[in-house]
């Protein structure tokens, strides 16, 4: 038995480590390790775990295997805002908006700095629909926890949905501010900045993604991974500015290259580009050669 435990306990803890939820596989391999009792061998882990599994069972329907989760962890654990929360996601499952968010409002008025709480709240609305409500909560989340990194995402992902692309833009910017190597974020910068007809702006932080993470131009390797969509959005925008000629505009003031550098650089995005996709199947290559090729 402890032999086929081991396994269940070693993929659990890699799923806690890398943030992974893939909640079938972690309902079925807690509720093995839940009913042999080796949940005590984990030691401090146990309570990590049970949250882990609550979790997991509320996405599968297992309301009852997440009531018993969250029984124990109360038990352990009374008045901890952590549970406080997982038993209102676990409300979310069975009752009421009205009566989750009431619940939501009881622990706010208890503790307004619960920041959990009040992102669980945002979700709530946000998810019902109440897309204003969300946005004005989710404001005053930010005034009072600007370091929120994850807010200011969600915010700009809110903005995005409705088409408020200068908004979603504003918000970003504060999510740079706070973590300025991230790339993933400034490729979301500059994608948003494309849609929103901003193409300078998009050019320069689509270079940006491209100078913090590439070394692949000096070395001679091809881009990967976000590299190359980074390249593809660098394609997009000389091209297009290419085209406009000297009508090219830019909301945020950016300053647009002189054509001769335009035609440069949309020559090397286009060389990365296809250094990316050389040696793929042809199939792919021969579209991504006819999508690059002059119009």
């Amino acid at each position: 038995m402890a032999t086929s435990l081991a396994p269940a306990l070693e993929r659990l803890a890699t799923y806690r480590t890398n943030n992974t939820r893939a909640s079938q596989e972690t309902f079925k391999n807690g509720c093995l390790i839940l009913k042999s009792g080796s949940k005590t061998k984990l030691g401090d882990d146990a309570w990590a775990f049970l949250e882990q599994l609550a979790l997991a069972s509320i996405d599968v329907g297992r309301l009852d295997i997440a009531d018993e989760c969250i029984k124990q962890l109360a038990d352990k654990f009374p008045k901890s805002p952590r549970v406080d929360v997982l038993a209102g996601i676990r409300m979310e499952a069975s009752v009421s908006t009205d009566i989750v968010l009431k619940y939501y409002d009881q622990l706010l008025e208890a503790d307004p700095t619960n920041a959990a709480v009040w992102k669980r709240r945002i979700s709530v609305l946000r998810r019902t629909g109440k897309i204003e409500t969300a946005v004005e909560e989710l404001s005053r989340f930010l005034d009072t926890f600007y370091t929120d990194t994850e807010g200011w995402l969600e915010l700009a992902d809110i903005y995005t949905s409705c088409n408020q692309y200068t908004h979603a833009l504003q918000a970003l910017s504060h999510a740079l501010i706070l973590a300025p190597q991230n790339l993933f974020t400034a490729l979301q910068f500059a994608e948003t900045a494309y849609t929103a007809g901003d193409v300078p702006l998009a050019l320069k932080m689509f270079f940006v993604v491209i100078d913090m993470g590439e070394r692949d131009v000096a070395t001679g390797e091809p881009p990967r991974g976000i590299h190359i969509r980074a390249w593809l959005g660098v394609k997009l925008c000389s091209r297009q500015l290419v085209s406009a000629s000297n009508n090219a505009q830019s909301s945020s003031g950016t300053a647009v290259p002189p054509p001769k550098k335009l035609k440069l650089i949309e020559e090397l995005a286009t060389e990365r580009v296809l250094a990316a996709y050389k040696g793929q199947e042809p199939g792919a290559a021969g579209y991504v050669s006819a999508w690059l090729a002059p119009r």
